[in-house]
């Protein structure tokens, strides 16, 4: 990995996992992998989006980028410790009218289907999330995007589009992952105390749906990122869980 990608914030060097060594850098080989394991699992064949229809979400949306070149991508979630993909630069970013949520019941991963777990969305609401903006060069965007896209549109559980961002380096524009709520998964903000009961009990393949909010409240405890939702979410789990 680069090491002048963490000029703005070199805390992050030992706490973001390199592109080569991430479970999550989605090769067409692993997600045969996935497909053999999920179906043996019980799910469907069609358990996913066809290489077909999510590679064309891919391209319109490099299509709408408002400028040619690099590209910054938006982390509100496990994208801000294991991206999976090359960067060139990493920078605190916010953006405003969104909220990151836990919308999304996910039944693969760290959930099964009897035991689905909630996993985060970016969501249209007042006030603004904080997260990292990861620059991928422009030379790399089209190998680095076709991982990234075997990762976040790999059911259709969200949209991608570009949403104006603030870094202290000054404004960018930044793709961003956001909420589908046409997607049969998208179960909508629901009461905190049903989504920490999901979370305190969930696990599948990938590990907990605990862990996964852990990781998430430590990385914005490391990046002084105040995000009062995680912070009661992750009292009311530790409450269930009696730790």
């Amino acid at each position: 990995m680069n090491t002048e990608a963490f000029v703005h914030l070199p805390t992050l060097r030992a706490r973001i996992k390199p592109p080569l060594s991430s479970e999550l850098r989605v090769t067409p080989e692993l997600l045969a992998d996935w497909d053999q394991r999920n179906r043996g699992l019980g799910h469907p064949e069609n358990w996913r989006l066809p290489d077909a229809q999510r590679e064309a979400s891919r391209r319109a949306t490099l299509q709408q980028r408002p400028l040619t070149g690099d590209v910054w991508v938006f982390g509100y979630g496990s994208l801000m410790w294991d991206p999976g993909f090359h960067f060139t630069e990493v920078r605190l970013a916010d953006v405003d009218g969104h909220q990151r949520r836990f919308t999304n019941k996910m039944t693969v991963g760290r959930g099964t289907l009897e035991h689905p777990a909630l996993m985060l969305t970016l969501e249209p609401q007042a006030g603004r999330c904080q997260g990292l903006a990861f620059r991928v060069a422009a030379d790399a965007v089209e190998a680095e995007t076709t991982i990234l896209w075997r990762r976040e549109m790999l059911r259709g559980s969200y949209t991608a589009g570009w949403l104006p961002a603030a870094t202290p380096q000054g404004p960018i524009e930044v793709l961003a992952f956001l909420a589908n709520p046409d997607c049969p998964s998208y179960t909508g903000e629901q009461p905190l105390t049903q989504t920490a009961s999901v979370i305190a009990s969930a696990v599948g393949p990938r590990g907990s749906n605990r862990d996964y909010l852990e990781q998430l409240a430590a990385q914005l405890d490391l990046l002084v990122i105040e995000d009062a939702y995680i912070r009661r979410l992750m009292a009311q789990v530790q409450t269930l869980a009696g730790a």
